[in-house]
């Protein structure tokens, strides 16, 4: 094999000088394809990523000489019992919002997937709150939560006294994670439909044959087999919650005190209402470690619970 391979690179004819100028005409023609987004790239991704590292070492008001205070801004951040309130009520929201999201979409999926008729037509519906502007959502809610809204006109009949939902510090946590819930939870829906459907009947067909109930059935084979899909939404739904902002901004602002005030809304006001850049960019770059810190966690966890096809 050693000789045949010698022979071979002995008959190699080298590249005649017209194969040369072509290859180097490619290579020309695919930089400048591939230019305009390198150059985006460059532009609106790496270079503010590096600068946000610098601005965090500095004391960078947004008109006024700067100064360089090292770390000096991460440790005041940590020193800080406001920040320190805003990454519990972040924690919170998202120990809140990512079962009941899971939880929500999973079963309506479930339900959708034992229907025989309309089975489209549901996940439409369902979806419309995904696409639906976050803004017009707000709004609505806003209505129903308010004192003689919507919610207090149904419960007024029934004798029960609604609570002051988004004035009370007890429940606007609550009211800003059922909102969320309402709005988001059509995406991973549709991700467990999909996956759902993708089980094949046969598997479903022999486990009632072996008398297998219909709870573990689900646990022992319908889990098992949208595991990674479950991973996926679980990860996804965990990563945007860490990033929650309009619905803090829009339909609390934050309140009552900082009851709901969350860790891009404190990235949003140091920045652009307080005009303190360093401290906007420290804060983004906790978020960004408390994000790839949770994902790690999901990423090695889902070695013992996810099950792929071999």
């Amino acid at each position: 094999m050693t000789m045949t391979r010698t022979a071979a690179q002995a008959t190699r004819t080298p590249p005649t000088p017209g194969a040369r100028r072509r290859r180097r005409s490619d290579s020309v023609a695919a930089a400048a394809f591939t230019s305009p987004a390198f150059i985006g790239l460059t532009a609106f991704t790496l270079f503010p990523i590096v600068m946000s590292v610098v601005v965090s070492l500095w004391n960078w008001p947004a008109f006024g000489d700067r100064e360089f205070l090292g770390l000096s801004n991460y440790t005041d951040l940590l020193t800080s019992r406001q920040f320190r309130r805003v990454i519990v009520n972040t924690v919170l929201y998202t120990g809140l919002y990512l079962p009941l999201n899971i939880i929500v979409s999973l079963g309506l999926a479930i339900w959708i997937s034992t229907m025989r008729r309309g089975k489209q037509t549901l996940r439409v519906i369902f979806f419309i709150p995904v696409v639906t502007p976050i803004v017009a959502q707000v709004l609505v809610w806003r209505l129903m939560y308010q004192p003689d809204g919507a919610i207090d006109g149904v419960l007024a009949p029934l004798g029960v006294e609604a609570p002051n939902f988004l004035g009370d510090s007890s429940w606007a946590m609550i009211s800003m994670v059922v909102m969320s819930v309402w709005q988001g939870f059509g995406y991973n829906m549709l991700i467990f439909s999909a996956a759902l459907d993708q089980i094949p009947q046969s598997v479903q067909d022999a486990a009632s044959v072996d008398g297998v109930t219909p709870l573990q059935r689900f646990r022992s084979v319908t889990l098992p087999m949208i595991s990674p899909m479950m991973f996926f939404a679980t990860t996804m739904t965990l990563i945007t919650s860490f990033q929650v902002f309009a619905q803090p901004y829009l339909l609390t602002g934050g309140g009552p005190g900082n009851a709901t005030e969350t860790l891009v809304l404190f990235v949003y006001r140091e920045g652009f209402s307080a005009f303190s850049l360093g401290s906007a960019a420290a804060a983004g770059w906790f978020l960004f470690a408390l994000i790839l810190l949770v994902t790690l966690v999901q990423f090695i966890g889902q070695k013992k619970w996810v099950h792929y096809d071999s």
